[in-house]
């Protein structure tokens, strides 16, 4: 596939500067179904929030070098409900990773290692992430530890409702 720059609709994805949009469950569905042997990067967030813009720009600076091992895509959380509810995902931006279809988990220390919970510190990080996630992959591991700097991970608190 090809894209363009800019907010250009190319088939049934978009751009979000440089970055690949998927706009709805089916393109969702496809990208998981259809990426072989490498990291499948999907961002849920807003647009227009300001952490999801600096995890964009440092998701859109690491694509290039990252192309051999990971596909990345931004989806609007509101787009795509029913993904949003699966996930779980109550803060944003929220990254969820999957190898040929198998949702990949991370120990990052923190209550949640079903995804990443904010922007990344460095692009270092992410590189070291997704390098660290493919080689895991690639050896069958389910779960990995993080290889990003305790002071570098995003520290939160999950709420549970009617708990």
């Amino acid at each position: 596939m090809s894209f363009l720059r800019g907010d250009q609709t190319i088939g049934t994805h978009q751009m979000s500067g440089l970055l690949r949009r998927l706009r709805n469950k089916e393109e969702i569905d496809h990208v998981i179904l259809n990426t072989e042997d490498k990291v499948l990067v999907l961002r849920f967030g807003e647009a227009n929030d300001i952490t999801c813009m600096r995890l964009d720009e440092t998701l859109r600076k690491t694509e290039g070098e990252l192309s051999k091992m990971a596909e990345i895509f931004v989806i609007e959380a509101t787009d795509v409900p029913d993904y949003t509810n699966y996930f779980d995902i109550t803060l944003i931006p929220a990254t969820i990773f999957f190898f040929n279809t198998v949702h990949l988990k991370c120990d990052y220390g923190t209550p949640d290692n079903t995804k990443w919970i904010g922007a990344f510190h460095t692009k270092q990080d992410l590189i070291d992430l997704i390098e660290c996630f493919y080689r895991g992959a690639m050896r069958g591991k389910p779960i990995i530890t993080s290889p990003i700097i305790p002071s570098h991970v995003p520290q939160y608190t999950l709420l549970y409702m009617d708990i």
